[in-house]
């Protein structure tokens, strides 16, 4: 599955680019399945993803629970909970 993974804030700060696009197992079909498996590649995604209760994640610009399904093309976004302009 292949998807474009959005950082914003801090997090793009921790992984150093703004978007990528990855390839991830197809068992990675939530929002937290993606995660994971960013986590689970090392630094810099390990660190950016420390503190979860500190990240937030949307899917196609819907903002997005653990559970929300992610399939092959969609954009996923995470950010902060608060970001500024």
């Amino acid at each position: 599955m292949k998807i474009k993974v959005l950082y914003f804030a801090s997090l793009r700060d921790a992984v150093g680019r703004g978007e990528e696009t990855v390839e991830l197992p197809d068992e990675s079909t939530t929002l937290a399945g993606v995660r994971d498996a960013l986590v689970e590649k090392g630094d810099p995604w390990a660190f950016a993803f420390r503190n979860l209760k500190r990240v937030r994640g949307a899917v196609n610009q819907d903002m997005a629970e653990d559970d929300a399904a992610v399939k092959d093309g969609d954009e996923v976004a995470f950010f902060p909970p608060v970001t500024g302009g």
